[in-house]
């Protein structure tokens, strides 16, 4: 009876194990995802802040 009660908590603890790696890799990729969106993001305000300070200098040229 020890032998199954030690197999089965081994087994809990394996799909425990294999859970706590399934979301530790789904975190990875989601932060990895959220970074790629925040360069893209970060990279178009940068050319809408270069465009405005383009409007600005045309304006006060005029």
């Amino acid at each position: 009876m020890a032998d199954t009660s030690t197999a089965s908590t081994l087994d809990r603890i394996d799909r425990a194990l294999e859970r706590i790696e399934a979301a530790a890799a789904a975190r990875t990729a989601s932060t990895a995802a959220l970074q790629k969106r925040h360069e893209k993001l970060r990279a178009r305000m940068a050319e809408a802040v270069s465009a405005l300070d383009a409007v600005i200098a045309r304006e006060s040229e005029a």
